[in-house]
């Protein structure tokens, strides 16, 4: 019987492997899920948002009981710090929402058009602080006291076998606007006042990639998360996806690769007109992580020979369908992709999806 030091090593060889476009032993699995392992657990959302050592638990409790799978994308549950990144305030279950309810992104418009000269004349990271606890009454403080103990939930992943597939997450600076004005508005002021949105864009990237930088070189990690939430160019013309999306994607995943790790770009939405942008990238250093609505067998077309691609059981499958259609239908992802390819859910595992059905779609990679 191999000790989970071995497991770990054998998990994350064949992950590097993957990321590199080589043959592997077989297909890797990771796991993006958090709501659904309290679901699978057991354990109520109220209880489960707690702390990032309470949903860490879960989480490898979760992991232990699906046995063979490579790795998970996050160790603990990133909720409770979304309004950190996304600039939105979060409605939490045990707070604002029933015990047992999934946690909800509360967008309205807290930032005014205002704010934008304050970011250009003070800077992105004291405006952010102030706007977080005066304006959005977020306990920054208690959520970064909780964030100390990141470092120990991702040992405690590794110490049981299992890989961390990306430590940490980054969005683009456009998320950050989009989340503070909200989208509707903030894609107003893209047709109202583009330079200066673009001037604002350029502080917040340069104070991320700073931080980035930082964080990057104390960690090493080997997949840095890179979300693009809303990017997707069906929400934008041509144009303006180019100028205010595309621009802060490209520059987001040129520091990962310049600081030696691979960038995970998590691709919600219909990406099949953006394929070609991707291939600007150094072979093997980007993974397309698709979320089932982009065409997997485009991407391959376009990208299979040039970078790694992730996903994408659909949620919908996983929800409703049986254990035999998603066997069949993760079966034909591994069949058909080949090497280069991480098997794992089309974004995050739904809170209701059925375990039988995740034990499925772990099986068409394990065979287990």
């Amino acid at each position: 019987m191999k000790s989970t030091k071995e497991l770990y090593n054998e998990r994350l060889n064949r992950l590097k492997k993957t990321l590199a476009l080589e043959k592997t032993d077989r297909t890797s699995v990771i796991l993006m899920m958090d709501g659904f392992c309290a679901k699978h657990m057991g354990v109520k959302m109220s209880e489960f948002c707690k702390s990032i050592k309470i949903s860490n638990k879960v989480i490898l409790d979760s992991m232990k009981a699906f046995g063979d799978v490579d790795g998970v994308n996050s160790s603990y549950a990133v909720a409770p710090i979304f309004p950190l990144v996304f600039m939105s305030r979060i409605k939490l279950p045990g707070r604002e929402l029933p015990d047992d309810m999934l946690w909800q992104l509360d967008e309205a418009e807290m930032m005014s058009v205002k704010d934008y000269d304050v970011i250009l004349n003070k800077g992105w990271s004291d405006f952010k602080l102030d706007y977080l606890k005066n304006r959005l009454k977020v306990d920054v403080d208690g959520i970064t006291n909780d964030l100390l103990y990141s470092s120990q939930a991702d040992k405690n992943i590794e110490d049981s076998g299992y890989v961390v597939y990306s430590p940490f997450a980054v969005l683009t600076a456009n998320e950050s606007l989009g989340g503070g004005r909200s989208l509707a508005k903030f894609m107003m002021d893209l047709y109202r006042m583009p330079d200066k949105v673009e001037a604002v864009l350029q502080v917040i990237h340069k104070e991320n990639m700073d931080e980035l930088r930082k964080q990057m070189r104390a960690v090493k990690p080997n997949v840095v998360f890179l979300s693009p939430a809303r990017g997707a160019s069906e929400f934008f013309s041509p144009k303006l996806w180019e100028r205010f999306v595309w621009k802060y994607i490209k520059a987001s995943a040129d520091v990962i690769i310049e600081e030696g790790a691979v960038c995970d770009i998590h691709c919600d939405g219909n990406w099949e007109r953006d394929l070609n942008y991707f291939r600007d990238f150094p072979k093997g250093k980007i993974v397309f992580e698709t979320d089932s609505v982009t065409d997997i067998y485009k991407i391959k077309d376009k990208l299979g020979n040039h970078e790694c691609i992730k996903g994408d059981v659909p949620a919908g499958k996983l929800v409703l369908g049986t254990p035999d259609e998603v066997y069949d239908y993760a079966s034909r992802l591994v069949r058909d992709m080949g090497d280069g390819f991480i098997l794992s859910s089309g974004c995050t595992i739904p809170p209701n999806a059925k375990v039988e059905n995740v034990k499925a779609m772990i099986s068409a990679a394990t065979g287990k």
